[in-house]
């Protein structure tokens, strides 16, 4: 089964300030740290802090919680699959400013980024993920107690069907930094169920 052995884990562009206990992970993000690839906006950035593990496990899904303080726009921290620059996915809270925030996902395949949203409350400092594999589709779910998950969007990774690269991301696209903290790490069975 599945496991996210911080013991294990590697960094994608290794913060300056980390701190890595048993089942609690603290990034400070640099500035100016991001992904993205092409779309609409035009340039592709490929920096942001990702602690990962390696697995070939086909069906799994993967739990962490994040808490946060986040005061610069684009701030975020949460969940991602990264395979190389051109293909990987990522999930994280993204702060606007004091009212606002986005709870967004984006997904780049071959080069080219999406981004999908939903606005909520900058109040909101905790959020728990779940990332669910099926060969190469995937789940992403989101929850604000652990307990509790919803869809955020099922989705396909072309390069992500044999081994992937999942852990945590965190990254500050502006000129801020904070500290995100990932605790509940764990790994279970596939808890997206078959379609039938």
């Amino acid at each position: 089964m599945f496991k996210f052995n911080v013991k294990e884990a590697k960094w994608f562009f290794k913060p300056q300030n980390y701190r890595i206990d048993n089942n609690k992970v603290e990034i400070v993000t640099e500035p100016n740290t991001d992904f993205w690839q092409r779309t609409y906006y035009g340039f592709r950035n490929d920096n942001a802090h990702v602690l990962y593990v390696t697995t070939d496990e086909q069906y799994f899904s993967f739990t962490v919680k994040t808490e946060f303080n986040s005061t610069t726009l684009f701030d975020q921290c949460g969940v991602a699959i990264y395979q190389n620059s051109e293909n990987w996915v990522k999930a994280a809270i993204e702060f606007h400013d004091n009212n606002t925030a986005w709870l967004g996902s984006v997904v780049t395949n071959h080069g080219y980024s999406d981004w999908a949203t939903t606005d909520i409350g900058s109040s909101v400092r905790c959020m728990w993920y779940r990332l669910s594999r099926r060969e190469s589709d995937y789940c992403l779910e989101n929850s604000f107690d652990g307990i509790n998950f919803k869809q955020m969007r099922i989705f396909h990774l072309f390069e992500g069907d044999k081994e992937i690269n999942i852990g945590l991301v965190a990254c500050s696209p502006s000129k801020g930094s904070f500290k995100a903290v990932f605790t509940e790490m764990k790994g279970t069975e596939c808890l997206w169920k078959e379609h039938k």
